[in-house]
């Protein structure tokens, strides 16, 4: 059973930058596909950026140019890095891994931006 652990989320000021990472019990190279979703409260869990097993990226128009994922084969994390943090981006940040039909959701770190 493949498990994710994702830490480093935090209260950060409006501007600030935060880097999320999502570390597996396995090889993340075994995964299809990974990446990373948020929840604020009272809406939808949405996809903020994706990256594939042959590094193909893709992001949420709400984040590109701010947000930058990136995956570490050899350490079995997967990374988001965000700059220029706004109050929008508060959620709980939540690390998906998908193999075949199956999907793999970590328990989900809290991202708070505020001053």
């Amino acid at each position: 059973q493949v498990q994710l652990v994702e830490s480093g989320g935090g209260l950060v000021q409006p501007g600030g930058s935060l880097r999320l990472s999502c570390a597996a019990s396995g090889s993340i190279f075994t995964f299809d596909a990974m990446g990373w979703y948020r929840q604020a409260p009272g809406k939808e869990r949405e996809l903020v950026a994706g990256v594939s097993r042959g590094g193909t990226t893709n992001y949420a128009d709400s984040v590109k140019g701010r947000f930058t994922i990136s995956r570490d084969n050899a350490k079995n994390t997967l990374y988001l890095q965000m700059n220029s943090l706004k109050p929008e981006d508060t959620a709980v940040y939540y690390c998906k891994g998908t193999k075949v039909v199956f999907a793999y959701w970590g328990q989900g770190t809290q991202v708070t931006v505020s001053s």
